[in-house]
């Protein structure tokens, strides 16, 4: 039998049109030309071979410099977020098998763990070494959103590449950006979709504000762009939003509710926006393109090379795309019997449609009753005042918790309209909840913020306590 040589990121940069195309961050600018040929490690890429190695920088381009280099190389890429807690580091190694830090920190950061550390960054330089047999690496991804020591997801590149598909020629050229960090899922979709494609990548940077990232981004000439809907939130509410003119606009990571998916219509009304389920686990579900919150109830009733279904009320994927399986010695099974993974993510079906409607660990009981509060959220939302809102418990001697809700206000509705403006417009959210949630739905308080906090990675900052 053939030997069949792994596809690897290097080799097909390698082997595509790179003319012109490049990784940009706030403080560099990579030509793709130079990283095929190139190297940004300390050491020869060989003395990695085959091993199991954490990526563990501080810089994105570092980290991307790295996982190009590596993977066919290294058999295991282990990808470190930024925010990934110090303490959580040791375990992680020790799970992952990890070998070798590869690093643009001081390696003194990585003493108490034991391990060599290679150093990598800018700029890169003519790889001399001889080329040697690939490998077929795995890529390691944390979880987020999760306590204590995050789960470890090993992909395959085909698998994080299985939806990916050969984009039609343009005239304009293809420039992709992302608001995640590509050391989540969600951005590592979004690099490996510009690597794949004839397509240069701007980089986000944890400490821009987000009026120097748009104009960044503009300077770049972004054509499309991914975030998620706490991300596309605060941009329209930004006053430089229209900076940029993307051609096509992505949401992903959270429920995309009709408000903000019309909001980006009317703030960018020449740009293409779709929305993208995907998780770490399961990888890309489906694309929605209609312009609609939710997605066709067709698409759990028909076929493709995805199939979900709907059991105890959250969807269930079985995937080509999805993880191959958890890693670690304790690690739980990752899909049942039938090769379906539990997303956890909770959907009901109206007509011929299916909504999101939260996450089955997010739920608050009132007196017995079950609410999620991105389903509060989305009807908040849609009041013409409202650009953004998060819904929690709070605790109650009789009801056990009762629902309550944090708004943030469109730029265009004025402190000084009058007194008692801030109780009129509450009693006007209260009233439309009333008009549409049960009453137990229905939050007691609203107050108004000027800002709501979201995670490192794009999502709002819950806490159901």
């Amino acid at each position: 039998m053939a030997h069949t040589r792994p596809r690897t990121l290097g080799g097909i940069l390698r082997g595509a049109g790179l003319t012109g195309r490049r990784i940009l961050g706030v403080d560099a600018s990579v030509s793709l030309d130079a990283i095929a040929v190139g190297t940004s490690l300390a050491v020869d890429r060989q003395t990695l071979a085959g091993r199991s190695v954490l990526i563990a920088t501080d810089d994105q381009m570092t980290a991307a410099l790295a996982v190009i280099e590596l993977d066919g190389v290294a058999r295991r890429m282990v990808l470190s977020p930024p925010d990934l807690r110090p303490d959580y580091l040791a375990a992680i190694v020790d799970d992952a098998e990890v070998d070798a830090i590869v690093s643009d920190r001081d390696p003194g950061t990585f003493a108490a763990i034991g391990k060599p550390v290679v150093g990598c960054g800018l700029p890169v330089a003519a790889y001399e070494g001889a080329p040697s047999e690939p490998c077929a690496t795995e890529w390691v991804l944390l979880t987020s959103g999760t306590t204590g020591v995050p789960k470890m997801v090993v992909h395959s590149l085909d698998g994080l590449t299985a939806a990916i598909t050969t984009p039609p020629p343009r005239e304009r050229p293809t420039v992709w950006a992302t608001f995640y960090d590509i050391r989540r899922y969600g951005g590592l979709q979004i690099f490996l979709r510009a690597m794949l494609g004839d397509s240069s990548l701007v980089l986000s940077h944890a400490g821009e504000t987000i009026v120097d990232h748009l104009h960044r981004l503009a300077a770049s000439g972004v054509t499309h762009i991914s975030g998620t809907p706490s991300h596309w939130r605060r941009t329209i509410m930004c006053a430089t939003a229209n900076a940029i003119a993307p051609d096509y606009i992505r949401l992903s990571g959270e429920i995309a509710d009709q408000a903000i998916l019309n909001a980006l219509h009317d703030t960018f009304p020449d740009a293409a926006i779709g929305h993208a389920y995907a998780s770490t686990e399961a990888g890309v579900g489906f694309a929605v393109d209609d312009g609609l919150e939710g997605f066709p109830a067709s698409l759990i009733e028909g076929g493709g090379d995805v199939s979900m279904k709907v059991e105890d009320g959250s969807l269930r994927i079985r995937s080509p795309r999805g993880a191959d399986r958890y890693l670690g010695r304790n690690a739980e099974p990752l899909t049942d019997a039938d090769g379906f993974i539990d997303t956890g993510d909770m959907i009901e079906r109206r007509g011929d449609r299916f909504y999101f409607v939260g996450r089955r660990g997010g739920i608050i009981n009132v007196g017995g009753l079950k609410v999620h509060p991105e389903e509060v959220e989305a009807v908040i939302n849609r009041h013409q005042g409202v650009r953004m809102s998060l819904v929690k418990a709070r605790k109650s001697p009789i009801m056990g918790s009762i629902v309550v809700a944090e708004v943030v206000l469109n730029d265009n509705q004025p402190a000084a309209s009058g007194e008692g403006w801030d109780d009129a417009l509450k009693d006007e959210i209260i009233h439309l909840c009333r008009g549409t949630l049960p009453q137990h739905k229905v939050p007691a308080t609203i107050r108004f913020v000027p800002a709501l906090t979201v995670t490192a990675a794009g999502k709002l900052a819950r806490d159901h306590a």
